[in-house]
């Protein structure tokens, strides 16, 4: 295990945008199994709380993964294609437990400020979606009001899973 918490949180960004980038250039099974990869070299060489930041991860996943399937549902967000989507496709499944391993590490200093997640979220969340559109993977089929919806969103859900890490999972506070 790595002892320099600079180290570690280089590695837990890098992982992060490799698994991002994966999933958006790549969307299917195939980019999910490989952030399973990342997630266990996340595992070995970052996490010092390995069975917590799991427990924590998994929360965040489920929450994120049902806010994206709402926004699929109510038209803010589509897939390349326009195929209909039940429930949030795997490799953004991926992406939320990759992301959260941030809120743990690279992303830990967000909760130091009480203000800072409410300015931070709800630009830098809907940007990723953005971005992924650009990328030909989604499909923000009204951009002001998806992007409206999303910052929203982020704006609740970041704070969110801040305060259920430091409420419930006091251990990985940074």
């Amino acid at each position: 295990m790595i002892t320099s918490e600079t180290v570690r949180n280089v590695i837990n960004f890098v992982l992060f945008q490799i698994g991002w980038f994966t999933c958006v250039m790549f969307p299917g099974l195939a980019a999910a199994g490989l952030v399973l990869i990342f997630m266990a070299l996340h595992f070995a060489l970052v996490s010092q709380k390995r069975f917590v930041e799991l427990q924590f991860i998994g929360f965040g996943v489920v929450l994120g993964s049902l806010m994206d399937t709402l926004w699929f549902q109510t038209g803010v967000l589509g897939l390349a294609g326009n195929e209909e989507v039940l429930v949030a496709p795997p490799w953004l499944v991926a992406i939320w437990a990759i992301f959260m391993t941030t809120i743990c590490h690279s992303l830990g200093w967000m909760g130091q400020r009480k203000w800072l997640p409410y300015v931070f979220a709800p630009l830098a969340g809907p940007f990723a979606y953005w971005s992924a559109s650009k990328l030909g993977v989604v499909t923000l089929p009204n951009m002001s009001v998806s992007l409206a919806a999303m910052a929203v969103g982020w704006f609740v859900l970041f704070p969110l899973l801040l305060f259920i890490r430091n409420s419930l999972y006091s251990e990985l506070q940074s």
